[in-house]
């Protein structure tokens, strides 16, 4: 096991679906800021404002960009996230799904809605991992959990979020989306330091507030599965849709779109 997570870390993330862990990325917060300022400059097809008109702030994300960007794919290459994620999903190997850049600049005071991750992909199983990273200090601009939601029978509905409509015509598969703050779940969040990363599994609920410090919050996202992911069909086109990928439902990932990045 990696020495920056223990047993007890393991047992936590099987139980829960989430997890601290301290420093993962604390060796490459430079090379991933000098990624997310060429992101935001000069930003991919899949990039978003998530504001609407009258919005303060700003709310930039981008995703699948790893390719483009030598700083994201050196720290995914070079940190332990890989043999973490393999300790955590209890997995033999390790591939890439995404990454993903989410910015609030300060003033910012949209939150991130509560969602899964899971029901806008194309992978099944639940050998998964997303890691979230600040790459500025957050107190309450943290990413929030909810404790045990991996373990939900019902998927929450996946919605777009400026238009909060459905992403999928099936919305009968799906729970409608929470309130966890007023339901009284078990929201997991911390203060963060940059390169502190919390790790969760796709079908975690998650969100998180507005950014109405004087600071920025800059947060790196990585998105990796392990040795049960399959391609799964939906009813609409996926998010991140990677179109043309020719895969057909129970395939696992093809390792030359979705590189395999660790091996026991």
């Amino acid at each position: 096991m990696h020495a920056l997570i223990t047993q007890e870390h393991v047992d936590t993330f099987q139980r829960d679906g989430v997890i601290l862990i301290k420093g993962l990325f604390a060796d490459h917060v430079e090379t991933i800021r000098a990624g997310i300022e060429r992101n935001m400059a000069t930003p991919g097809p899949y990039a978003a404002e998530n504001l609407k008109d009258g919005e303060s702030g700003r709310f930039f994300d981008d995703y699948c960009n790893w390719t483009r960007f030598s700083e994201f794919e050196e720290v995914i290459r070079q940190s332990p996230v890989a043999e973490v994620a393999a300790d955590l999903m209890k997995s033999q190997r390790v591939q890439v799904f995404h990454d993903h850049v989410l910015v609030k600049e300060p003033g910012t005071s949209k939150p991130t809605p509560w969602h899964q991750d899971g029901p806008y992909y194309f992978v099944d199983g639940v050998q998964n991992v997303s890691f979230w990273s600040p790459m500025d200090q957050v107190t309450s601009a943290s990413l929030r959990c909810v404790a045990g939601s991996h373990a939900w029978e019902k998927p929450v509905l996946p919605t777009r979020w400026l238009a909060e409509t459905s992403f999928f015509p099936n919305e009968d598969d799906y729970m409608p989306v929470p309130d966890p703050d007023a339901e009284g779940m078990e929201i997991r969040e911390w203060e963060m330091q940059p390169g502190d990363a919390v790790a969760f599994n796709y079908a975690t609920l998650h969100g998180a507030r507005g950014n109405t410090s004087t600071s920025r919050r800059r947060a790196f996202s990585l998105r990796l599965v392990g040795d049960d992911a399959r391609y799964v069909e939906r009813p609409g086109p996926t998010s991140p849709p990677f179109p043309g990928h020719n895969m057909t439902p129970a395939q696992p990932l093809r390792d030359d779109w979705f590189p395999v990045i660790y091996q026991r």
